[in-house]
């Protein structure tokens, strides 16, 4: 103990009183709050990051920074998944469609008035497998979906179809998709006028105007595709049903005032 106090150039009964002495109140504090986000962190299943997580604890009571909360995340090591997004390149042909963006100037007030549909390509061994989804963009709920082998219109066109058999919604509703071949060709087009839906499209290389889906997109495959063993195509299948369940009745969103989907839409209603 004597060489220990010599080498660290403290005395003995300086040393023996720090040892004693109890964490202060701040540094409790510290341990219990991290505790709580790690628990909320692990039934995320490590999907959320400080500002997810902060905002349950504020939900449920607690009086804490969102720094406190990214600090304590770091020093315990704890980062949520993220992921990125396969993006299409549409055909110079469906970039000249005269289909204008009638979303982009629209004011959302409730839902379906503009849903949002896009695909994307997912990884399984040996293939690909496309899913093809349909939003709400008011409340960003998931109100259809297809998960297919082939990246067409019958798949875009499945999941309108489920999502109109949910909703029916009144003529007037604007859809909104990017300029590829499976919303540009004659089938998906007449599908949607045949129920007065009105049409709307990306500006021509712009592909940040459907955004509300590429954020769908990127939170399933941070939560349960990346990272993950890949699955055959009928495992998938089952993935995607549980992880859309869980985003429209569980998953927290930050522009829905930290809540889930259905959630917001019965607060709002």
């Amino acid at each position: 103990m004597n060489w220990m106090c010599e080498k660290l150039e403290v005395s003995r009964s300086g040393f023996y009183a720090w040892a004693r002495r109890h964490d202060s109140a701040h540094r409790r504090r510290d341990q219990v709050l991290a505790r709580r986000i790690e628990t909320h962190f692990e039934d995320s299943a490590g999907t959320y990051g400080s500002p997810r997580v902060h905002a349950l604890l504020r939900r449920e009571g607690e009086r804490v920074g969102r720094k406190r909360v990214a600090r304590l995340m770091r020093e315990a090591h704890l980062r949520a998944r993220a992921s990125r997004l396969y993006r299409r390149i549409p055909a110079p042909t469906l970039e000249r469609l005269g289909i204008a963006n009638q979303a982009r100037q629209c004011q959302v007030t409730g839902p379906n008035q503009v849903w949002r549909g896009d695909v994307t390509y997912i990884k399984v061994p040996g293939a690909w497998r496309y899913l093809a989804v349909v939003l709400d963009q008011y409340s960003r709920r998931l109100l259809g979906f297809k998960l297919g082998a082939r990246h067409n219109s019958e798949l875009t066109v499945a999941a309108l179809r489920m999502a109109l058999a949910k909703r029916r919604p009144p003529p007037g509703l604007i859809f909104h998709s990017d300029r590829g071949s499976e919303y540009g060709g004659y089938l998906y087009r007449d599908r949607l006028s045949g129920r007065g839906i009105v049409q709307s499209m990306n500006r021509p290389k712009t592909m940040t105007d459907n955004a509300f889906v590429e954020s769908f997109f990127h939170s399933m495959k941070s939560d349960v595709i990346h990272g993950h063993v890949q699955r055959k195509p009928a495992e998938l299948d089952a993935v995607v049903r549980r992880y859309i369940a869980h985003y429209n009745r569980t998953r927290i969103h930050s522009a829905l005032a930290y809540r889930s989907p259905i959630d917001y839409e019965r607060t709002n209603a």
